[in-house]
């Protein structure tokens, strides 16, 4: 295989690996916003079932979106410092909506300017 192609087939990987990275990004900021509604259900009007049901689910989805971010971390040459705060994004309510816009960003310029790490 060629280095051309080995960097076209790299570049291809790494735009596959940030659409999963922006899709995860919206789910898990959205389950975040519920998972906030249902503690609100629980804790204040006492009602425990949505709790129970919801919280497993947004386990999960955060899970998967740490996978993403590490796919995506891994495929661009990030360091460990860098992933663990992008996965931590996922904490705070409202800033996957912030973030994931500018590691899209820096991504694309990234790949278009062919300056992907090794």
């Amino acid at each position: 295989m060629s280095e051309q192609a080995i960097d076209s087939a790299r570049a291809e990987s790494v735009r596959k690996a940030l659409g999963y990275y922006k899709v995860m990004s919206i789910v898990a900021g959205v389950a975040l916003f519920i998972l906030c509604i249902v503690v609100f259900i629980h804790y204040v009007l006492g009602n425990a079932k949505p709790s129970e049901t919801w919280s497993p689910i947004h386990g999960i989805l955060y899970f998967v979106y740490v996978l993403a971010t590490a796919n995506l971390g891994f495929k661009v040459g990030w360091s460990l410092p860098r992933m663990i705060r992008i996965m931590l994004v996922g904490f705070v309510p409202v800033l996957p909506f912030i973030v994931e816009p500018k590691v899209a960003r820096e991504v694309e310029g990234k790949l278009a300017t062919g300056s992907l790490s090794e």
